[in-house]
């Protein structure tokens, strides 16, 4: 077994050790509980920035663990857990809050139902609601700023995608289980429904996305790193289909949909890659490498945005769709953090919040950022590469 696949199919246990670890460290007063010195920091220093970039202001507070975050069409809305009065996450407490780009303005927002944290969260915006799936199923409406619990649902944890009409989610598991099995919620009806059994094995953490008319799993691999195969799933007819595997030894971290196709940030032992998966032939093509390792992206229009990863925090990637070419980005300090919020407004990314990175060669325990920025791609592809003389 490689050492890429006993790494992602210890993901769960890794985190957990990590959220124990930052237990202790609360606990002695390192790291920011509420009632130690950490949860409330000095404000950090913000020097100038030039190009694209500009700060945004400071959320009320950092998000430590179980963010989950959505766009509604005119504010980002984000909700996750904090340690709580005692310093540890034992007794952890839930919060919420939403920033509005256009005002450049946070607010405060009702506090969530207590939810156990030690499951995998996701969340997906309905068009009026952003419904929470996770150890337990909420939903929060910003225009009444209320949150109500959802029925319980067949199963639950894993990955989640809003068809329109349906949030469905599928897969998950945890402590060296995986499950095969999806839900799907209906919000007029207040009501769950099973997904019929699919031609896979489970996944712990799977990668997927919605297209449109299919929810798409991509190959992984089970908690003991063997490999599991992808299909797609159809809630229209309540079928699934296999799909082709990803190829070589990639392990895809995020995927995405457009015009067709499905694309992963696929990563192996040596390179980030962008792969391609072609839905109607069903063929993978490696559309090359974008970076030494992977960091948080999302789509931006014609474009792919990719934060700097472990090994090159500074270093993005713009990757335009048409010409196929990808262009540096240089990554400001404070969008540098391990696993931001980052979400495409239409206009502009909004990188916000994460783990600052502990200076190289330290122990300096880990920082919940509360800050965050805003970067505006530029709109134009670049020219295709001469060659040839031409």
């Amino acid at each position: 077994m490689s050492a890429l696949v006993k790494a992602k199919s210890s993901i769960l246990a890794v985190f957990a050790l990590a959220v124990a670890a930052t237990a202790i460290l609360v606990g002695a007063g390192f790291v920011g509980g509420s009632s130690s010195k950490a949860s409330r920091p000095a404000p950090i220093p913000k020097p100038p920035l030039r190009g694209p970039w500009h700060y945004m202001a400071d959320a009320p507070q950092p998000i430590a663990a179980g963010r989950v975050v959505v766009w509604t069409g005119k504010e980002m809305i984000l909700a996750g857990t904090n340690p709580g009065s005692d310093g540890t996450y034992i007794h952890s407490t839930e919060l919420a809050e939403s920033y509005n780009p256009v005002s450049d303005t946070w607010r405060t927002l009702a506090t969530p139902p207590e939810t156990p944290s030690y499951c995998r969260r996701d969340a997906v915006w309905t068009g009026t609601e952003m419904l929470v799936w996770g150890c337990k199923l909420l939903a929060f409406d910003p225009a009444k700023n209320e949150w109500r619990r959802l029925p319980d649902p067949p199963t639950r944890h894993g990955i989640a995608v809003w068809t329109g009409h349906e949030l469905i989610g599928w897969g998950g598991g945890c402590c060296g289980d995986a499950s095969d099995d999806g839900s799907a919620y209906d919000p007029a009806t207040n009501s769950w429904r099973k997904l019929a059994p699919a031609p896979i094995g489970g996944q712990q953490s799977p990668d997927g996305a919605w297209t449109g008319r299919e929810l798409v799993i991509l190959s992984g691999q089970d908690p003991e790193g063997k490999p599991v195969a992808g299909a797609a799933y159809n809630p229209t007819t309540d079928t699934w289909r296999r799909i082709a595997d990803l190829p070589g030894r990639y392990v895809a971290v995020q995927a995405f949909y457009r015009d067709g196709n499905v694309y992963a940030v696929g990563v192996r032992s040596y390179g980030t890659s962008l792969l391609q998966l072609d839905l109607e032939r069903d063929t993978w093509k490696d559309l090359g490498v974008l970076a030494e390792s992977p960091g948080s992206a999302v789509l931006a229009g014609n474009r792919l945005v990719m934060l700097g990863g472990e090994r090159a925090r500074s270093a993005g990637v713009l990757y335009f769709f048409s010409p196929g070419a990808t262009v540096p980005v240089l990554v400001p300090w404070l969008a540098q953090g391990v696993d931001p919020a980052v979400v495409w407004t239409g206009r502009r990314v909004l990188v916000w919040g994460g783990t600052s990175p502990s200076p190289a060669n330290t122990s300096s325990p880990p920082r919940y950022l509360s800050s965050g920025l805003v970067f505006r791609p530029r709109k134009v592809s670049p020219p295709l590469p001469q060659c040839c003389g031409g």
